[in-house]
């Protein structure tokens, strides 16, 4: 199924992207090759924002027996390193960048403002978007809906370590299928792990389609961006459809 070309993406990555085999803190050739990918669709005229996870540093439920606020609040902290971390790797190819946080840490990074946000974008820079929302309890799949939202992108990309998404998990069940697309509304009724519902009730009021996709074939930020027929997309209204 073709898609128009993007002109304008959130781009969700997962911090255990970063960490490559290690599965913690973030590994040179990872960060390299989600950076390469990223100059690629950036090269190609797409305006960027990105999100990222900490999952590779830091999540809150690891913080057992710790106030959960404290847990999260340390969480948004570790969304900064990744962010700086892809600013620069992003530069060193030559691709301008901005980081902005929900929380201010002005000697490292841009306060975010929506309206600055967006004239970075006119003007050809990658925005990182770090902290999350600034609130706890909310992951960065939220945070990436409503930045989409924000910044009135085309698309919300969500970059992941599987191809798709399945009607159950792949690697338990041989009989898993992959979809090719969904509406929203079923991935919310059936309960699939598409992004968490709080982010996919966002997308869908704001009519944000959602592509989750392998982050790991060279090439699939790009081809995303351009709509080529990978991973699952899911859409307001868009009917149940599986690979073959």
């Amino acid at each position: 199924m073709e898609e128009k070309k993007a002109t304008r993406v959130l781009l969700k990555i997962s911090g255990e992207a970063l960490s490559g085999d290690k599965g913690f803190g973030i590994d040179p050739q990872a960060l390299e090759d989600i950076a390469t990918q990223i100059k690629d669709a950036f090269q190609a005229g797409v305006e960027l924002g990105v999100v990222l996870g900490a999952g590779n540093i830091w999540r809150g439920r690891l913080g057992v027996g710790m106030d959960r606020v404290n847990a999260d609040h340390m969480g948004m902290l570790a969304t900064t390193i990744n962010a700086l971390a892809l600013q620069d790797a992003l530069e060193g190819m030559g691709i301008p960048t901005r980081v902005q946080t929900a929380v201010e840490m002005r000697q490292f990074a841009e306060p975010y403002i929506r309206r600055k946000a967006m004239r970075h974008l006119e003007k050809g820079r990658v925005v990182i978007f770090g902290c999350g929302t600034g609130n706890p309890f909310v992951t960065t799949d939220t945070a990436a809906a409503l930045r989409a939202a924000e910044i009135k992108a085309d698309v919300c990309l969500k970059a992941t370590n599987v191809d798709g998404v399945y009607t159950a998990d792949p690697k338990k069940d041989p009989t898993a299928r992959r979809y090719r697309t969904i509406s929203m509304i079923d991935a919310l009724k059936d309960g699939l792990k598409v992004m968490d519902s709080t982010a996919l009730a966002m997308c869908m009021d704001n009519q944000v389609p959602i592509v989750v996709f392998d982050l790991h074939k060279r090439g699939n930020i790009l081809r995303a961006c351009q709509g080529e027929d990978i991973g699952t997309r899911v859409g307001t209204k868009l009917p149940t459809a599986f690979y073959n």
